[in-house]
């Protein structure tokens, strides 16, 4: 991801050539004396996105910061990074558009929380995601002042995955059929492709076939199989009992999981 102009300052923005201080794995820039805690981005749940709509997630995170600091000048912005440390030169830097908004619980201690912003597509391609991009992220988080362009980032604050939602299809067949009889079950799963804003199949992928005969309350798996190289999944069982089929895909960390409607057949 190319880096986003970071707004850090309620009373004013700090663009981003202002943030070209060394990268720092901890605060200890020439910053606000602040630190972070307690970031957690979305709930603590795994980011998805689809091929096009933008995601907007939350974040929350504790900010300490001295007595003597006026907390109206402090501008502060939980971020995503990949690799060894966090700050302007890290090889990707995801953040939200706005600064965080603060509440002061004590002299030293504020709560505060953001906005993040994950576009697939949009008018300015700077903020575009790529399929690559889709993964493992570091979290941590910046601070700077409306006296200052220094700034302090402190990284290691946890991790999230990105991911790129999911498609599953099901469709078993023939219906109705005898008992005994060969039903086929094909499906299709898909992914998110943000470089072309569609949806593509997700390649030898192991996906479990399940079953829920008429009547039961949980659905059990039958096989597991793999998705082709195009995503497609086809196999056969031997028709029982009336009932339903659902193809279901665990997921990967750059990959939703996600569970197909259930496709009923009529066992005569």
């Amino acid at each position: 991801m190319r880096i986003r102009a970071l707004v850090l300052v309620a009373s004013g923005a700090v663009a981003l050539s202002a943030l070209a201080v060394p990268a720092a794995q901890a605060a200890t820039t020439a910053g606000p004396a602040v630190t972070f805690s307690s970031l957690k981005v979305n709930s603590g749940k795994d980011i998805v996105v689809g091929s096009t709509a933008t995601v907007t997630v939350s974040a929350t995170y504790t900010v300490t910061k001295p007595a003597s600091m006026d907390p109206n000048t402090l501008g502060t912005l939980p971020v995503l990074y990949r690799g060894a440390t966090v700050g302007p030169n890290s090889d990707d830097l995801l953040a939200g558009d706005d600064a965080g908004t603060c509440t002061v619980a004590s002299s030293t201690v504020l709560h505060c929380s953001a906005k993040i912003q994950f576009r697939p597509k949009s008018s300015d391609p700077d903020l575009d995601l790529f399929s690559s991009e889709a993964g493992t992220w570091k979290l941590g988080a910046v601070a700077g002042t409306d006296s200052s362009n220094d700034v302090t980032w402190q990284g290691d604050l946890g991790t999230t995955h990105l991911q790129r939602r999911s498609t599953l299809t099901t469709n078993a067949a023939p219906e109705p059929v005898k008992k005994g009889k060969t039903i086929t079950v094909t499906g299709k799963l898909a992914r998110a492709n943000w470089d072309s804003n569609t949806y593509a199949g997700y390649s030898t992928q192991p996906v479990k076939l399940q079953f829920k005969k008429n009547g039961a309350t949980s659905y059990t798996t039958l096989k597991t199989i793999k998705t082709s190289t195009t995503g497609a999944l086809k196999t056969t069982v031997t028709a029982s009992a009336d009932g339903s089929f659902r193809y279901v895909f665990a997921g990967t960390t750059t990959t939703s999981p996600v569970t197909s409607t259930g496709d009923f057949v009529d066992v005569q």
